[in-house]
């Protein structure tokens, strides 16, 4: 052979793997969704250099690794290689290097580094990170080729050439898949939007799209039977300015192209049979090329709720006003009375005159107090002095109170001889008491008792306070504690109507202690019973009343308050939260901006979030899902949104508690307060047979102690914690297993199935804990049960 052909050789030899890595090359480009392009991605490295066994390891924009996908694997192998302990370890150190690691004899590798190797292992050991414009993406892993033989320096040269192709590939599939997400962000939050929006084609004057809320408007128009884009057929608006236009006369199209802009004009949508809603519309053309109009953008505000609002107001202002102009003649009669017929009038008419003075002026400064607190309520500066109390003694105090007013019903006080003393504003709680024994009083037959119970709730006790009176339909209860609400008055029995602040007020007080208030009836002439909850006080032993909760992984040494993280967009909102924490002795971090929201959390670590619900491009319920870190965190939510809907949707999503704006620095601090209490010291959980108490971390099933390992536990914790949700693969691999890249969804297999042997039941027969297929786990919630 000569020297020439030698160099020949020399020049081919590291050509002839380029079809093979040119067509690896086009496959994992040949998509955009990621999983497919990993899976790719790994078995063309494995068919590049002739491996048997391949993994690929990424890591997220913050560097964090993402679950390992292998080929050539076994399903045992694969879980025998994620229990390994040495896979953080190894992974963490192959990322510092500078370039690609090729070792003939791996256990003597991972010796040297000071980790144990796992007791199935390969020989031979080839690791490529994956870079891609100078981020690092992942690594490649590859073991033992085919033929017996180490990996070459061309398996080494021809996996880095393919590593940067899969890093580009990667980069591409997730900006791919983060338009998509945006996207479809976008798209929920126009259709979720409580403004209608309407999209119209100006060339044609065709509705392009309708989200829900327009739907709902136009549905009183729309004809039966027929989609609401054949509206625009026969219908017909009057402008803020009077101009009426019919679109059967002037196209849609026409008057779309004239490219007007309107900002905020009161129409009034109708059709020919009469039907019409009023509406507060913005319109926005779009352009197109040149200077045609695209599109144009309409939103459409249903004004019918601000006129029953402003048809509300009104009637409060009535109410009240006829409140104040019955004491003020009474007064006036009596005090006239007594100047102009003072001297023909006996000492016992004086009396009863200047007695009726005192009792009218009574209720009037009664009826301005309760103005006073509704106004203090809404501006959110009502404020409560919280002290440990007894709940017998509050109601002892409001029993009398109600009785020596001259009530004619009696009371009958039920309260167990068990129960925690609570946080209260005495006077506060006491006036609460009194406005449900006088508004039960109302309604309620004078033959009937009115019955005050009370039982404990977690870190709440709840007072109840019922009557036999003629009950309230179920639609009625939740408007109940509206201030305008004219139910209080009594107009049902034909007495004299109150002025529809009592409830209202009754609300908002309990509200200040970080309390509910809710209320039930069985229906019409089934009688009503008022239930509002206040905080447990700490009981002796514990931290003093009013105290910190400092949670419990923290030493009795440690004197760091605990970091509260506030999200909002609003200054003032977050100077207010900032100050009133503070002024309790936590921690505050305030940030305006969610997009570093799991960075943050990460490097602050927060025992607690208040979360705005609506943030500047995201949505707070929706953030819970997006960001798992706030799964791990009680989350309260701050709004002023203040519908049971919005309310249940977010509690339902996993938050601790939610706030309606505007809302007073002491009902805040007593929220937060609670939230901690019951995210670090839960009550014991009861399913059946199995029973948890989480303060001596004992596990029992029918009584007999079940011995759990540390992680056992902590993953039946986190499961029962979460009771009635399913617990997805992620947020049990972040709060059982830190998030380490080695674990995986198999990992948490493994355990749930010892998990099961130990309480004695099986995967085809679970007692406890049930999967949900390609999610996660869940455990019955025992109130359902």
């Amino acid at each position: 052979m000569t020297q020439s052909d030698d160099a020949t050789r020399e020049n081919q030899a590291p050509r002839e793997p380029i079809p093979t890595l040119n067509a690896a090359i086009l496959r994992i480009n040949a998509t955009l969704d990621l999983d497919i392009v990993l899976s790719e991605a790994v078995e063309s490295a494995r068919a590049l250099t002739g491996a048997r066994y391949g993994v690929i390891v990424t890591v997220d924009e913050d560097g964090a690794p993402q679950e390992p996908v292998f080929s050539g694997l076994t399903p045992e192998e694969e879980r025998e290689q994620l229990a390994w302990p040495g896979n953080a370890d190894l992974f963490e150190h192959l990322r510092t290097l500078p370039g690609p690691v090729r070792v003939a004899n791996f256990p003597d590798y991972v010796s040297a580094l000071g980790i144990e190797p796992p007791w199935t292992i390969s020989r031979t050991f080839q690791g490529t990170p994956m870079r891609h414009r100078g981020v690092y993406f992942g690594h490649f892993f590859l073991a033992d080729k085919a033929d017996g033989e180490a990996f070459t320096d061309e398996d080494e040269e021809v996996l880095s050439l393919f590593a940067s192709q899969a890093a580009s590939a990667i980069a591409n599939a997730r900006t791919h898949r983060s338009e998509r997400r945006a996207r479809a962000d976008l798209e929920a939050l126009v259709e979720t939007s409580p403004v209608g929006v309407v999209v119209f084609d100006a060339k044609n004057g065709q509705a392009v799209s309708f989200n829900r809320e327009a739907r709902r408007i136009v549905e009183s128009l729309r004809m039966p039977g027929r989609p609401p884009e054949q509206l625009l057929e026969v219908m017909s608006f009057r402008r803020g300015d009077g101009r009426e236009v019919s679109l059967s006369e002037f196209p849609l199209a026409e008057q779309l192209n004239s490219s007007e802009t309107v900002r905020h004009e009161e129409m009034v949508l109708s059709v020919p049979d009469g039907r019409s809603v009023r509406v507060l519309v913005n319109a926005t053309p779009i352009p197109a090329e040149g200077d045609a109009v695209g599109s144009v953008v309409v939103t459409v505000q249903d004004l019918a709720p601000l006129d029953e609002i402003e048809r509300m107001r009104t009637e409060f202002l009535g109410l009240v006003s006829h409140e104040l102009r019955e004491p003020l003649a009474a007064i006036k009669g009596s005090a006239v009375t007594l100047q102009e017929e003072a001297p023909v009038l006996d000492p016992a008419e004086l009396r009863e005159f200047h007695r009726l003075i005192g009792e009218q002026a009574d209720h009037m400064r009664g009826l301005i107090g309760d103005l006073l607190d509704a106004g203090r309520i809404e501006a959110g500066t009502l404020s409560v002095s919280p002290e440990s109390s007894e709940v017998a003694d509050l109601v002892e105090r409001a029993r009398s109170t109600f009785l020596n007013g001259g009530a004619r019903h009696g009371v009958v006080i039920d309260l167990p001889p068990n129960l925690p003393r609570v946080m209260t504003d005495r006077r506060r709680i006491v006036q609460v008491l009194n406005n449900l024994l006088s508004n039960a009083a109302r309604h309620a037959p004078e033959s009937s008792a009115i019955r005050v119970s009370a039982l404990r709730e977690d870190a709440h006790v709840a007072v109840a306070v019922s009557d036999r009176g003629r009950g309230m339909a179920p639609e009625q209860l939740a408007q109940l504690f509206l201030k305008h609400v004219g139910l209080e008055g009594g107009e049902r029995e034909g007495k004299r109507a109150g002025h529809g602040l009592g409830l209202a007020i009754c609300k908002g007080l309990v509200q200040a202690h970080g309390g509910r208030i809710r209320a039930e009836s069985a229906g019409p002439g089934q009688g009503t019973t008022i239930i509002f909850t206040v905080p447990v006080a700490e009981e002796a032993g514990s931290e003093a009343p009013g105290a910190l909760p400092v949670p419990s992984r923290q030493s009795q040494e440690e004197t760091t308050p605990p970091r509260i993280l506030v999200v909002d967009d609003d200054p003032r909102t977050l100077r207010l939260v900032r100050d009133a924490l503070s002024a309790e002795g936590y921690a505050p971090v305030i940030t305006g901006d969610h997009r570093g929201l799991a960075r943050i959390l990460r490097a602050e670590k927060p025992a607690l979030v208040l979360l705005d619900l609506v943030l500047p491009g995201a949505d707070g319920i929706e953030l819970m899902t997006e960001i798992p870190e706030l799964s791990d965190l009680p989350v309260i939510f701050i709004s002023g949104y203040g519908r049971d809907e919005t309310v249940a949707q977010a509690l339902d999503a996993g938050a601790a508690d939610y706030i309606v704006k505007p809302f007073s620095p002491t009902e805040l601090t007593a929220r937060v307060r609670a939230a901690l209490r019951r995210h670090e010291r839960p009550a014991p959980f009861v399913l059946g047979e199995l029973a948890i108490d989480y303060e001596s971390r004992r596990v029992t099933v029918e009584g007999r102690r079940v011995n759990l390992t540390a992680t056992e536990y902590t993953l039946l914790r986190v499961l029962s914690l979460n009771a009635g949700r399913v617990v997805p693969y992620d947020t049990l691999l972040r709060q059982v297993w830190g998030g380490r890249g080695y674990a995986g969804p198999n990992l948490v297999r493994i355990f749930v199935r010892n998990l099961r042997r130990k309480l004695g039941e099986t995967a085809t027969r679970p007692a406890w804990i049930f999967n949900q297929r390609g999610v996660g786990y869940r455990m019955p919630d025992p109130d359902e049960r």
